[in-house]
């Protein structure tokens, strides 16, 4: 008792007023361990039990470790087949059908031998009947679409779905046909019949409707299984039945009739207006397609019949049509003269496509992607950013990554970490889109590390380029979703092609100029070629494309552009004498018949050609004569895109002082390869950009009338190529030059090496010092506007010719010519 009052004393004064609660006495647990104590003694364990138990766990825990071990392998055989590239994965399923094809055939066509097979030939048979026999054909069949033709896998779905109904439907007929037959009667019958399946697919129609009714409804499905195969509407049945037999008999397949109502519009010749519309853009865009189509693989006429039928990619050799009536002409001035042309008659045969070869094939998705998708979702976690990376579209250089932000995120918490973005991706060539055109998402293009080559042949042979046979088209390359890029040097009108050293400008050139050489005749294209450098363009020396020899002196060149503001001129002056607005319809017209010289005349129309003038480096023209250079190109920038000609200006060195305001005015398109500074790409695109690209090719493309530049990767033309072209070309027709595009200079004399270019001016200061007997620097300096350095070097050469005397100071000079001794001191110096 004194213990318990101990204790309750302790509690309260620990607990406060709170009663205590049921103390941990011993004494109270003793009783309730009494009851178990008065029953029977515990029974000890049986030891062979013990061991069972044992043996069973120590069987378990092998049990479990080796389903873990064999888990996980399975487990590292899955990631690593996801992590497979789809063409790999395409062809083990087309692999697989062929196996399981062989052992059906194994065991429906031949005795089969052992318990599986046996068991493998009663499924077969006794669920397919007698469709078992071609199910392994049916098997092979699919496989070889799957190997041979994986560009049509996405039709995989509708044919099944079309064979499915197709198969069901017969087997159901051939059933019936039978005599209906049920596993529960007789399983060699059902064998025999149309299987199990036939049963399924015809018992319950048969049951219910009678066979007079289940065969037309099971023919129905079969013809309608027949149309989703071919992939064949209704109303389109005769068109496919027409072009069939015009297969089987052999014969030409006749024109669509709109095809033939666009090709007869397309005869009548498009208006002027339609072809100079001010927002008309370069870039080729198939119709009814947005552009850049990607091409479709190019399908015989029997691939249409029964499926899947694709445009035909045909080239279109019909003749020039006949433009409407031409009035009566003015007579046309006497001085114009047109370029000569092919007078032969000769047939000018195209190079072959093949001498193009192919790229390397354009890869979706590969594991580098993921590795970046993973560090994209990295960044973006680490800085609380509510976003995520929703896609990515694979290019042959670059990945475009798209992330889609959340709810009240700002843009801007993206673009700021751009730095981090190339710090986890390991590359500082990272350029954002924000946004993305056409989409509510922000595009980060980061470099690939496995690059895919772009060939100038795929581009050339792609449907997009096929599909317009206008004579300058040129292929350009495939953007960033891996679409072709073709554009019309006819609709830019001109273009300046500006990069770094190294950047790809050189192969771009060669590019434009091979497209030309595949795809127009000498009648079609003229080319003037600039070539300061003297090794960049030297490969292409006696095409027959070429009005003079490659051009590589800079004072040669000034003047070669000097011509081509005067053939302008003389191709506007027989525009205007004609009545017509742009050189294709006064082609037209010439080749008709139509336009003929005013009578009394001997000038003979002939069509014009187009003229390509292609300046490998404008810089080097700019420092040996900056005004003339610059002059004849705004003249013909601005006047001459109706008259056929057509600029294209490249440099390495985009600064302000070669790609000068007006230069940059009046030239519409722009391509820009990889450059050093921020300011290099303000002065080509005025906008930044270029100096995120990596080299090789990678590009900005900016045509006329587009207000954001198109990343593309520039198409790639080897020199062996270049040269096995050329070769046909030379083969083809020999070069015709004109003579007076960039005369040959005749033998210098000593005068004129003293001299140099101050003739002009040295002329000048002789008539206004002998007209006017003064002999003064000064003089020199106001009236000829020169500085000082220039009228002392005209008064040194007037004194080393004895026309002034020496100085004096700051006296005048004697004169010692008389006025009426000028003009022949004038012949000696011009002599």
């Amino acid at each position: 008792m004194a213990t318990r009052a101990t204790g309750g004393t302790q509690n309260s004064s620990r607990g406060g007023s709170k009663p205590p609660a049921k103390p941990p006495s011993p004494r109270k647990r003793a009783p309730a361990r009494k009851p178990a104590a008065k029953g029977p003694a515990p029974r000890r364990p049986d030891p062979i039990s013990q061991l069972l138990l044992g043996f069973f766990k120590v069987v378990a825990g092998l049990w479990m470790l080796l389903a873990k071990a064999v888990g996980s392998v399975f487990r590292a055989y899955g990631d690593g087949a996801r992590e497979l590239e789809e063409e790999h994965r395409r062809d083990g399923a087309g692999l697989a059908l062929l196996g399981a094809a062989i052992v059906l055939a194994s065991v429906t066509w031949w005795t089969p031998h052992g318990w599986f097979t046996e068991l493998l030939e009663a499924l077969s048979r006794g669920g397919f009947g007698k469709f078992a026999m071609v199910l392994p054909v049916a098997l092979v069949g699919l496989a070889w679409g799957m190997l041979r033709h994986p560009e049509r896998n996405e039709d995989t779905g509708r044919i099944s779905i079309g064979a499915s109904a197709l198969f069901l439907s017969i087997a159901g007929i051939v059933h019936i046909a039978c005599g209906s037959p049920a596993p529960r009667d007789e399983m060699k019958a059902v064998r025999d019949a149309g299987g199990v399946i036939g049963w399924i697919v015809s018992a319950p129609l048969e049951t219910i409707l009678s066979a007079w009714v289940a065969v037309p409804l099971l023919l129905l499905v079969a013809f309608f299984g027949i149309l989703v195969v071919t992939k064949t509407p209704v109303h389109r049945i005769p068109d496919r039945v027409n072009d069939f037999m015009h297969v089987v008999m052999l014969r030409e397949r006749p024109e669509p009739k709109a095809k033939r109502e666009r090709r007869k519009k397309d005869d009548d010749g498009p208006e002027v207006e339609e072809r100079t519309k001010p927002y008309d853009t370069p870039i080729v865009e198939p119709a009814g397609e947005g552009p850049h189509v990607p091409p479709e693989p190019e399908r015989p006429l029997v691939d249409e019949i029964l499926g899947d039928p694709g445009p035909p990619v045909l080239q279109d050799f019909t003749p020039e049509p006949e433009p409407p009536h031409v009035p009566d002409p003015t007579p046309a001035p006497a001085r114009s003269e047109q370029l000569p042309l092919n007078s032969t008659g000769e047939i000018y045969e195209l190079p072959e496509p093949v001498l193009l070869k192919a790229g390397s094939a354009l890869k979706p998705r590969t594991k580098a992607n993921d590795v970046v998708v993973n560090a994209l979702t990295g960044v973006l976690e680490q800085f609380d950013v509510d976003a995520q990376v929703t896609g990515f579209t694979r290019g042959p250089t670059i990945t475009r990554y798209e992330i889609e932000l959340g709810p009240a995120v700002k843009v801007e918490k993206v673009i700021t970490l751009s730095k981090n973005i190339s710090y986890a991706v390991k590359s500082q060539d990272v350029r954002i889109i924000s946004p993305i055109p056409g989409k509510s998402a922000i595009g980060v293009e980061i470099p690939n590390v496995d690059k895919d080559l772009v060939s100038l042949g795929d581009v050339l042979r792609s449907q997009v380029a096929a599909s317009d046979q206008h004579p300058m088209l040129v292929g350009l390359g495939k953007d960033v979703e891996g679409r072709t890029v073709v554009a019309n040097l006819a609709k830019m009108p001109h273009i300046l092609i500006a990069g770094a050293t190294g950047a790809g400008k050189s192969t771009c050139i060669n590019g434009l100029i091979t497209s030309i050489l595949m795809r127009a005749t000498p009648d079609e294209v003229r080319m003037i070629l600039v070539d300061p450098k003297r090794v960049e363009l030297t490969m292409y020396e006696g095409i027959p494309h070429l009005i003079t020899p490659i051009i590589t002196n800079p004072k040669k060149a000034a003047e070669a552009l000097g011509w081509v503001v005067g053939e302008m001129d003389r191709r506007y002056d027989d525009l205007a004498a004609s009545g017509f607005r742009h050189i294709d319809d006064f082609n037209k017209a010439v080749r008709a018949g139509k336009l003929v010289a005013p009578p009394g005349s001997e000038r003979v129309y002939s069509p014009y050609p187009y003229l390509l003038v292609i300046v490998d480096e404008l810089a080097d023209l700019m420092m040996v004569a900056p005004r003339d250079v610059e002059d004849h190109v705004v003249r013909i920038t601005q006047l001459a895109r109706a008259a056929g000609i057509h600029l294209v200006l490249a440099t390495q060195r985009p600064s302000v002082d070669v790609v000068t305001g007006l230069i940059k005015a009046n030239v519409p398109s722009r391509l820009a390869f990889a450059t050093s500074s921020l300011a290099d790409s303000r002065v080509i695109l005025d906008q930044p950009g270029a100096e995120k690209l990596v080299g090789q090719g990678d590009a900005l493309f900016l045509p006329m009338g587009a207000s954001k530049p198109m990343r593309l990767q520039n198409a790639y033309v080897s020199e062996k190529e270049i040269g096995a072209i050329v070769e046909h070309c030379k083969g083809q027709m020999e070069a015709l030059y004109a003579e007076d595009v960039a005369p040959e200079a005749g033998p210098r004399k000593e005068i004129d090496e003293e001299i140099g270019d101050d003739l002009q001016l040295l002329v000048q200061a002789i008539e206004l010092v002998v007209t006017t007997q003064f002999g003064s620097t000064s003089m020199l300096q106001r009236k000829l506007r020169v500085g000082f350095a220039k009228a002392g070097r005209l008064m040194d050469l007037m004194e080393s010719r004895n026309i002034v005397g020496p100085s004096e100071g700051s006296k005048a000079r004697d004169v010692l010519v008389k006025p009426d001794e000028l003009p022949g001191v004038l012949a000696d110096l011009n002599s």
